[in-house]
């Protein structure tokens, strides 16, 4: 039999590689194929065949017992369910996959993979929650137990969670290197627990099985309480700290045992770590410690006897998401001295985690870390921005030589560490920054020769990290830290761009149903730890972070479980708005009303108008009330709910005449003249195609006013940039993207920022810090502007709703990028692009995966002198030349490595006119929705969306 080139590699397991705990009975598989750069092209899957068996042993031997789906004839690599034998708890299911390429020809089996299942109801919990007698405050509680083991151990896998943080032990040594486990959630709907392959920890005889637990987001400080009358600071979701584990041994003759967390543990409270709290720091005292508390032979005499506490509300669940790990360590750049005795280690960059510090002192010597993100002008770190977060952490030496202090049940936002109460001066080696973040893969890169756009994208990308800390917060540092959700609404397409956050973004849409209201409100933030009836639900853009987030996922993953998920509450979300707005403009109940958060009407600068940029906020409302209804028709279409479809589809229609009625005049003037309402209605496909010209000059025209530069905040301005490119002035987009004066990316970057700041005028020179109660300098919501330059800068898109993945492939270079190179890493494989002008000389040589389909867009004032392989378009082999549009030549092929050339007359890199970019209109079936959410992938029926049965 002939073999093909493909290889089934990368095996995933409900988004992740080789889960540890799966608690969906019939989880989905999938795989990207791999082929040799000088494959023959266009490869393509045509069938594949998935064994999946209950030991490795048995995969091997061909002896499957669990599934065997067959050669069964599909293009799919994703989403692909499993179907066979109903699993149990606990058990591990080993898989592979071969397939079968267009010539019929087969693979060889894909390096085996595996996922265990995890608990699969509550009555296959035999652990019972355990904690201590006293209520919050009170040191972080030690937990452990003994037990034998007389025989030989095939296998042992360990499930825990906690009412708090944990960190669990077995013999001596801390489990796994995830960190602040088990993350947050709504501790009164969820409970993630984390599963752990513990087989290599056990030994014959004496085992010890312990944790130690900190109070974490179930009962320590929550940010933004301050805003919620009778809120408490601390103990939101309970006062009592728990424990919850369950290990499973399965011994060599086949025997299996539980041992689980029940009254027979013990406890102290007498440990080193005396405070632990996510705002404010650790309190370690090295004095306390008890060395040996996890090991065998450990004295417990004076440890007391666990109380069992209730189960709490909360349904347990696997953890669905990667979890949070230390990604980088940091060496600091320099160290400052501001005060005798007095350190300031300056890392270089701004980070989210902790440090470790190597110290010597006297015992009792109490040693003091305090973070933060800037300097003041005196040397002194800056922390009035951090408002009542102290991020301040505190050591007291054990004495005796060198020690080595990590805290841990913590984290903080920083670049600058001041560390005082030593005894003599510290070397700049002896500390060290541990950098962590949700270790959801990488899935993109780019550098270009403008080291201005270099400084930007790695300022987005170490915003991204520094604020996914299990959920997407808006920053790491102050007293908030909240998953708000119109910071991921603008930022997801972004963020998919940088990492695989399939898993990661599921979760947080499960922690932003969760807190839907109960007449249909969606949140200002998930997790919710207060009560949406009340508050912080209900406003526009904010709770329509819902419907964009999942098709944001559909589009990148192509997920339709998530329109599923999601369908139900964005439809009682549509309903609650057109229940309080029966005439269609949303003028009534906007509750917090953000609108256009922090555009050009807060700025502190005295040359700029202090007024005229923020939208009417009933315009934005009516608008997003338009884009989450035809989204809501497009998610039904999409599941095969054709009435729901057509309802919604007119719905939008008739919110859509209402909004031009009331807020649209004749020559395409919308209510507010604002440059983020022309790219708000424009993006959404709000206005009449013989309007949009004149709204789109309208946008333009309000540059002028700023002097060229943006007016927008939050919400508007990666839709501003999407529209400048999409109807033809890539030229604007960049001439804005290369600014270095305030308001642009380039004026933090000329101030040293490594991060986004989140307000665009965080720090003025002669002016100073802006309000220190809204001034964050690491928030991802601006940096929303990575998504343009991927699509434009590196020319990459996306759209993986159908079978195969829909590519595009675009650069725009301009006089101010003339040579890009990246990859992105799509759920089919990786798309690599490498470009360059020199003189008149344009050469582009992209890669493409396996599976899918690529639109190509070369750029050239000749398109009679465009080659690929010094071909042209029409002779190249596995590519069809479509036509041109605008100063693009454009081609469709399928996977391979393909080298255009082109004449490309510099005056073409400074024309107002470089289009190609109506080839990526990015509008869903309802021609409304998605322009401005994934804007841009070329339809390749027009008018269509994928349908199903539901």
């Amino acid at each position: 039999m002939d073999h093909t080139h493909l290889t089934p590699v990368a095996l995933r397991c409900e988004n992740r590689a080789s889960p540890p705990a799966v608690d969906v009975a019939n989880p989905r598989l999938g795989w990207t194929l791999h082929a040799p750069s000088d494959a023959t092209r266009n490869s393509w899957q045509s069938a594949y065949q998935i064994q999946v068996a209950s030991s490795l042993e048995k995969l091997a031997a061909d002896t499957v017992d669990l599934w065997d789906s067959e050669k069964t004839a599909s293009r799919r690599t994703t989403q692909v369910r499993y179907d066979g034998q109903p699993l149990a708890s606990a058990q591990q299911c080993f898989w592979r996959v071969r397939v079968w390429d267009e010539a019929d020809r087969q693979s060889g089996w894909s390096n085996p993979a595996v996922w265990t299942m995890g608990i699969l109801s509550r009555e296959a919990w035999q652990a019972r929650w355990i904690g201590v007698e006293a209520a919050i405050p009170h040191p972080a509680p030690f937990f452990r137990y003994d037990f034998k083991v007389e025989k030989g151990i095939r296998r042992a896998h360990l499930y825990a969670t906690a009412c708090g943080l944990y960190r669990m032990h077995i013999n001596g040594a801390a489990l796994a290197d995830n960190v602040l486990a088990p993350e947050w959630t709504d501790y009164h709907r969820r409970i993630q627990y984390q599963g752990y392959d513990v087989t290599d920890c056990l030994q014959r005889g004496d085992n010890v099985i312990g944790a130690c637990v900190g109070d974490g987001w179930y009962a320590g400080r929550i940010g933004i309480t301050f805003a919620v009358p009778g809120a408490s600071p601390r103990g939101i979701y309970g006062r009592h700290l728990a424990l919850l584990a369950q290990l499973h041994i399965e011994f060599d003759d086949g025997e299996q045992c539980v041992i689980a967390t029940d009254d027979g543990w013990r406890y102290s409270l007498k440990g080193p770590i005396r405070t632990a709290d996510l705002l404010d720091g650790i309190h370690y005292d090295a004095r306390q410690e008890m060395p040996g508390w996890d090991a065998a032979g450990f004295d417990d005499a004076d440890w007391q006897p666990v109380v069992e506490r209730k189960a709490p509300a909360g349904r347990l669940v696997a953890q669905a998401n990667e979890p949070v790990r230390v990604g980088q360590r940091i060496a600091p750049q320099r160290m400052l001295e501001p005060v005798p005795g007095v350190y300031v280690f300056d890392l270089g960059q701004n980070v989210t985690g902790w440090v470790r510090l190597k110290l010597a002192g006297r015992r009792g010597q109490a040693i003091q870390l305090r973070h933060a993100e800037m300097l003041s002008e005196d040397g002194h770190i800056y922390t009035e921005n951090l408002r009542t977060a102290s991020q301040t952490d505190t050591y007291h030496c054990r004495g005796g030589g060198e020690e080595v202090f990590e805290p841990v049940f913590t984290y903080h936002g920083f670049q600058f560490v001041e560390v005082s109460g030593l005894s003599q001066r510290p070397a700049l080696t002896d500390l060290e920054a541990c950098a962590v973040w949700t270790s959801a893969p990488e899935a993109g890169d780019l550098t270009c020769s403008n080291t201005l756009y270099n400084q930007i994208f790695s300022n987005i990308r170490w915003t991204q990290r520094n604020n996914l800390i299990g959920v997407p917060t808006d920053c790491p540092q102050r007293d908030e830290r909240m998953g708000w959700s119109a910071d991921i609404q603008v930022f997801a397409q972004t963020g998919c761009f940088n990492q695989d956050l399939a898993a990661t973004l599921t979760k947080w849409l499960d922690d932003f149903c969760d807190a839907q209201a109960d007449d249909g409100r969606l949140p200002d933030f998930a997790p919710h730890p207060f009560d949406p009836n009340r508050c912080f639900s209900g406003t526009p853009g904010w709770g329509d972070a819902g419907p964009i987030v999942a098709w944001c996922l559909y589009r990148n993953y192509g997920d339709r479980d998530i329109l599923r998920r999601l369908y139900e509450p964005t439809r009682r979300w549509i309903e609650w708005i057109h229940r309080m707005n029966p005439n269609l403009l949303w003028r009534e109940a906007r509750h917090n009303d953000y609108g256009e958060w922090l555009n050009a009407d807060t700025f502190q600068f005295d040359h700029l108008p202090s007024q005229g940029a923020d939208m009417p906020r009933d315009v934005l409302a009516t608008a997003y009330f338009f884009r989450s209804t035809a989204l809501l028709a497009d998610m039904a279409q999409v599941l095969g709910r054709v009435e729901d479809a057509e309802r919604y589809r007119g719905l939008a229609d008739r919110i859509k005449g209402a909004f031009n009625d009331a807020y649209v005049n004749r020559e395409g003037r919308i209510v507010g003249d604002t440059q983020a309402g022309y790219a708000i209605a424009l993006s959404f496909g709000l206005l009449a195609e013989p309007l949009e010209k004149r709204a789109f000059d309208h946008m333009i025209r309000r540059f002028d006013d700023y002097d060229g530069h943006l007016s927008t905040g939050f919400i508007a301005t990666v839709l501003l940039m999407n529209e400048l490119t999409r109807r033809g002035r890539a030229d604007l987009a960049h001439e804005l993207l290369n600014k270095r004066t305030c308001p642009s990316w380039g004026y933090s970057v000329e101030q040293g920022a490594t991060t986004v700041w989140e307000r665009w005028d965080g720090f003025v020179r002669g002016k100073g810090f802006q309000d220190p109660n809204m001034n964050s300098f690491c928030h991802f919501a601006i940096g929303s502007v990575g998504e343009w330059m991927y699509r434009n800068v590196l020319g990459v898109d996306v759209d993986n709703t159908a079978e195969i993945g829909q590519l595009t492939v675009m650069p725009r270079p301009s006089r101010h990028v003339t040579w890009a190179r990246g990859y992105h890493r799509t759920i089919h494989g990786r798309v690599s692009v490498d470009w360059a002008v020199q003189g008149d000389r344009l050469t582009l040589e992209v890669t493409t995966p396996a599976n899918c389909e690529t639109t190509i867009g070369i750029l050239s004032s000749d398109m009679d002198r465009v080659r690929e392989s010094g071909r042209t378009l029409r002779e190249a082999p596995g590519l069809t030349f479509i036509g041109t549009r605008g100063a693009f030549a454009l081609v469709r092929g399928g996977s391979g490595t393909y080298r255009f050339t082109s004449v490309c007359d510099p005056a073409l890199l400074e024309s107002a006119d470089q289009t190609g970019c109506g080839l990526v209109t990015g509008k869903s079936a309802s021609a409304t929705a998605s322009a401005g959410l994934t804007a841009s992938v070329e339809q390749r029926r027009p008018g269509a969306v994928p349908t199903a049965t539901g």
